[in-house]
């Protein structure tokens, strides 16, 4: 008789959600949210349609669990290093933004900030969901070292929000860049030099004339 083997995926039920968020991860990059159908993440996951959907109700909830699955943790680890130092502000910049760019090259998150910004107006709930779990916490958490630095004496005085947005603004402008305009020919960008670069620059003129001795 022969002998049978029990379904991978039985054998696997507790990485089901991982599986699903990681296959609608790669189509939502691929091909946006409206187009990214239920059948072919379930597909690509190696589940039926009616599988999935006992996992996530609707694709919403199913971006909601990505964006907490591979975007979240990595806001997180970054916390939770800058935490477990005390190296001063213009080190911590220049650790961060190449940082920043490591993670971005290595996911598709760019393509679905692109994705976020280009299809918000007919769902909303995906900017509200990434300002909420990603913008937020990214700028809450720069301005908690920002307004930290301005205490010590590092950082010249400002809105330490506005001082966060200046930091992170090259960086959006590159990826954007990236995701639209180098697949249709535009020069390519290379992320961790405008992470290296744009460290120097901004530093000069955040930093205070002790801080940059």
């Amino acid at each position: 008789m022969p002998r049978t083997h029990p379904p991978k995926w039985r054998r696997r039920k507790e990485d089901r959600p991982k599986d699903i968020c990681a296959a609608a991860l790669e189509l939502f990059a691929e091909k946006g949210f409206a187009a990214a159908k239920i059948e072919e993440i379930a597909r690509r996951a190696g589940l039926s349609k009616g599988a999935l959907y006992l996992y996530f109700p609707t694709k919403e909830e199913l971006f909601r669990a990505v964006v907490r699955d591979a975007v979240v943790p990595n806001i997180e680890a970054i916390r939770q290093g800058i935490a477990a130092t005390d190296l001063p502000f213009a080190d911590l910049v220049r650790t961060l933004l190449p940082r920043f760019a490591e993670v971005v090259t290595a996911l598709p998150l760019g393509a679905v900030a692109k994705m976020v910004i280009g299809e918000s107006r007919n769902f909303p709930e995906l900017a509200r969901v990434w300002h909420d779990d990603v913008v937020l916490r990214a700028v809450s958490l720069l301005s908690g070292l920002i307004a930290e630095a301005q205490k010590r004496g590092e950082v010249r005085p400002g809105d330490p929000r506005i001082h966060a947005f200046s930091l992170m603004g090259p960086m959006l402008i590159g990826i954007l860049w990236r995701e639209t305009f180098t697949p249709v020919g535009g020069a390519p960008v290379d992320l961790p030099a405008i992470a290296r670069q744009h460290a120097d620059t901004v530093l000069a003129g955040l930093l205070l004339p002790k801080a940059e001795q």
